[in-house]
Formats: structure tokens, C-alpha cells, sequence
């Protein structure tokens, strides 16, 4: 374990000892960076500790949902009854579910043999925003924007976004192992003609599916992400099966 452990007991104790997150090693529910230090691979020197933070709030009673980052993804299974729910419910399994954070997940490194960062898909799609502080001080961005840019200086503290008012759609594709692993992962939400799509399980990163946003033509979600090959799926089986399930997708908002 780490030679040395910082354990917050408030969000802005926690923000405090980040600072601008270097050398330091954060842990949210451990089930990534555990087997990391089990395996060798990962050796940190500081740890930050996030159990007792107060960053586990979760309010979805209004109009706009508010997600602490260290609320773990079984709670959202239990509480957000929304796009969100569908996809949380079929990361990895019960235990992993019952400690994996919604912060931990969103930013989670890529994995050796398979894809990570599931939640990503649905959040781009109902226009999630982060809120993260770092390097520059705090700031509130798309979530989008957050996952393509630097995070390496960045603690997530919450992510919300607004209550869909429109119709929403889901395609998931897993391979059932001890737990589930996702080969691809399509989400989307319409609101008033406004059409957002977000694709992940494909490679490193959630990415917004932007050509298919404008043309509402499957296939060119290819434009939008380069699916890599990993022990689950070839790239090549990817990017067959991704715009099939980019079409599901889309005709499950029309027929909504």
C-alpha cells in the first residue's frame, strides 16, 4: 500500500489535499486500483483516501440530479430510476457494483483485456456536466469535454444534469464472464428534436457521437470513434456490430 495515506473527512478538506493532484494516487471504491497493487503494477507513494469524504451525496428529488462522485454505483441502481439506471446495472457485478464509485468509473485508466468507463455512454447523453477541481482551480464542464481533456490534475467532486424530459434509448452489448464486461455500449436522448448520443466499451474513452447527432445515419458513427481490439471483441467485430446498435438505438426514440 501507499507510504503515505490522506483520509479527507469533507469535500473541501479534500480539495485542500489534492491541490493539483501530484504524486498522488486517489481512491474512490478500490475495485481498479486494488488488484493494480495486488498485481505489481501500480506502487503509490500518497495516497488520497476518499471513503470518508462526504463526497457520496446523492440527490435526484429536483429537477436536475446531483451525483456526488463517491456515490457508489449500486446507489444509482437503487435511486436514479432513469438512463443512467439501465447502464449501472449491468457494470461488472453485485460486489463490484456495491463499492465502484460513479468518480472512479468516469475516470478509470484503460484496461488490460477489456474497456472500461461504461457510465460514460449514458452521461454524454443526457448532457451530464463534471464538476472538478485542480490545477486552475474548480470548474463545471460537459462531461465530453472532461473525458477528452487532461485529467490527470483534475478530482472529480460531482456530476449532475438535468431530469430527461424527452425519450431515451439503450443498447448494450456484454460478454458474461464472472462478471459482465461491455463489448459496446450506446446511449441516447432526444429532447425536442435535440438528439445526443454517447458510445462507450469501445475503446479507452466515452466519446459523443457527434456525425450521427447531425446525419441520424448509423453508420456514421464511425466517424466518431476508432473501436479497439481487446479480449472481448476484435476491432473489427466492433465496428460491425457498432452501428447496428447505433440503428436499435435510434429506432427505439422514434418508436418511443
Amino acid at each position: 500500500m501507499a507510504a503515505e495515506a490522506l483520509i479527507p473527512t469533507s469535500p473541501e478538506e479534500a480539495a485542500s489535499l489534492f491541490g493539483e493532484g501530484a504524486n498522488l494516487t486517489v481512491f474512490a471504491g478500490g475495485t481498479i486500483l486494488l488488484p493494480e497493487i495486488a498485481s505489481g503494477r501500480l506502487k503509490p507513494a500518497r495516497a488520497l483516501m476518499l471513503h470518508r469524504s462526504g463526497l457520496d451525496s446523492f440527490d435526484n428529488s429536483g429537477d436536475v440530479v446531483r451525483i456526488g462522485a463517491m456515490t457508489t454505483i449500486a446507489s444509482l441502481i437503487d435511486g436514479a430510476g432513469d438512463l443512467l439506471t439501465r447502464f449501472a446495472k449491468h457494470v461488472a457485478d453485485g460486489e463490484v457494483r456495491r463499492n465502484a464509485t460513479v468518480g472512479g468509473n468516469l475516470c478509470a485508466s484503460p484496461g488490460i483485456g477489456s474497456q472500461r468507463g461504461d457510465l460514460g455512454a449514458p452521461l454524454i447523453a443526457l448532457g451530464a456536466r463534471v464538476r472538478s477541481i485542480g490545477k486552475g482551480g474548480e470548474r463545471t464542464e460537459p462531461v465530453e469535454d472532461f473525458l477528452a481533456g487532461d485529467r490527470s490534475g483534475r478530482l472529480v467532486l460531482s456530476i449532475e444534469y438535468d431530469r430527461p424530459s424527452g425519450k431515451t434509448a439503450a443498447e448494450i452489448m456484454r460478454r458474461r464472464h464472472a462478471h459482465s464486461y461491455a463489448i459496446a455500449n450506446v446511449a441516447a436522448c432526444e429532447t425536442n428534436g435535440d438528439l445526443r448520443v454517447g458510445i462507450s466499451g469501445v475503446g479507452p474513452l466515452a466519446v459523443r457521437a457527434r456525425s450521427v447527432e447531425q446525419s441520424r445515419n448509423p453508420d456514421d458513427v464511425l466517424n466518431d470513434v476508432d473501436p479497439l481490439s481487446d479480449a472481448l471483441a476484435s476491432a473489427e467485430y466492433r465496428r460491425k456490430m457498432l452501428p447496428l446498435l447505433v440503428r436499435r438505438a435510434l429506432d427505439q426514440l422514434a418508436s418511443a
